[in-house]
């Protein structure tokens, strides 16, 4: 399996400890991407070895993060992968773009919880981030909803001039999830440079939105660096 690397987190799985697996490979080329080197690169590590690992970690994790990357890319390994978790007696979180629906569907009976990025509106994923996939994130969505043991958040990141107030709108209008998410962009590392001159969006910037997106939407946060997560009430 090609991963990124492996680290324990107390902050991937809310309420968890996780061992977090960073896959390496993703089809899309989101300009904003905070972990580009994992797009086509990695380290070719056998499953041996990630199933050693996570026995090491038996006394410190209660979970398994399996992030990227798009980790349902490589899913065969990911499957013998989240099966050996789940026998281990360890909680399940998948991070991931959409782009599989057939495959989540395959797999999604053995996940805990789901973080699925919604990246734009569905009908504009072609215009604002260069891929007509709009549809497949929407039965991503749809197949974690159908499962009756999978928690799902919806997650955002806010981009100043990829998106706006109104996209942001339509996406809460469109989801159906129990906890969306909207992150703060950080311009510190991403795919295209020239988003490096792009300012992080404020907290107030995002609490306005947050304001707005709050009656339709279940449960929300915002994600910020300066205030980490914060549960819009009103």
């Amino acid at each position: 399996m090609i991963i990124g690397g492996m680290l324990v987190s107390t902050v991937e799985y809310p309420g968890y400890i996780s061992l977090v697996i960073f896959t390496g490979g993703c089809l899309l080329r989101c300009p904003y991407c905070h972990n580009p080197e994992l797009i086509t690169g990695g380290e070719q590590v056998n499953i041996q070895e990630i199933k050693e690992e996570i026995d090491d970690s038996q006394e410190f994790i209660d979970s398994l993060v399996l992030t990227g990357g798009e980790p349902l890319i490589q899913y065969d390994e990911l499957e013998e992968i989240v099966k050996y978790a789940k026998v281990s007696g360890l909680k399940v979180k998948l991070d991931t773009n959409g782009c599989y629906p057939e495959r989540l569907k395959k797999i999604i009976k053995y996940i805990d919880y789901v973080a699925l990025d919604i990246k734009a509106p569905f009908n504009l994923y072609e215009k604002i981030i260069g891929a007509a996939i709009g549809e497949k994130v929407e039965n991503s969505m749809k197949i974690v909803n159908n499962s009756l043991n999978t928690f799902l958040e919806c997650r955002t990141t806010y981009v100043p001039g990829l998106l706006n107030k109104e996209h942001i709108l339509n996406i809460s209008k469109n989801i159906t999830c129990n906890l969306y998410t909207i992150q703060q962009f950080r311009n510190r590392v991403v795919l295209d440079d020239k988003l490096k001159q792009t300012p992080n969006p404020t907290r107030n910037e995002l609490m306005d939105i947050a304001l707005d997106v709050k009656p339709y939407v279940n449960k929300l946060i915002i994600k910020t660096s300066e205030f980490g997560n914060e549960i819009i009430n009103k």
